[in-house]
């Protein structure tokens, strides 16, 4: 009975079916706190989201996300500067209902911008889990971009809110 109710539900869509009831962009603002050793260095972190989503079934979404994440140095660190992240990668969503719950993650390489900064980039995770209605997304991530030296990975944690632009 199972298998059923999720067979049935799952009623996958082609790319040429793209309208404003199953894509659309998500463009938002998202704040975070660094952790890990990172948080010696970095106070704060601010930044822009945006994704363009198709939903392949009325539970799954799949995109493109981008963005901009800026840290900001600690004051008390003369010699230390702030950076920016710039992540590019494919997101997934899960969406159990219309409105609600869902968890999601965005996959990619994260290339890094500013003085200072030793290393251009590292794969990138940010897992997420939130709420969400036909036109807006609130949800709380933690951010990790995987580099070369594992003691200076960039990591956060932070809340995020995304509005949903229909294709028309």
């Amino acid at each position: 009975m199972l298998t059923g109710i999720v067979a049935n539900a799952q009623t996958e869509r082609e790319l040429d079916e793209i309208n404003e009831d199953n894509s659309w962009l998500k463009a938002g603002l998202h704040i975070g706190a660094p952790v890990g050793d990172l948080a010696d260095f970095s106070s704060f972190a601010l930044g822009l989201d945006l994704a363009g989503q198709f939903m392949r079934t009325d539970n799954f979404g799949l995109g493109i996300a981008s963005g901009y994440t800026h840290y900001f140095k600690k004051s008390n660190l003369p010699g230390a500067n702030d950076f920016g992240v710039i992540p590019l990668g494919a997101m997934i969503r899960y969406y159990p209902q219309s409105e609600g719950l869902f968890v999601g993650s965005d996959l990619g390489y994260s290339f890094f911008t500013g003085d200072g900064v030793s290393e251009s980039g590292g794969a990138y995770v940010r897992p997420q889990v939130g709420y969400h209605n036909y036109d807006w997304n609130i949800f709380a991530y933690y951010n990790h971009v995987f580099i070369s030296d594992p003691f200076s990975d960039v990591q956060s944690i932070g809340i995020a809110w995304t509005y949903n632009i229909r294709f028309k």
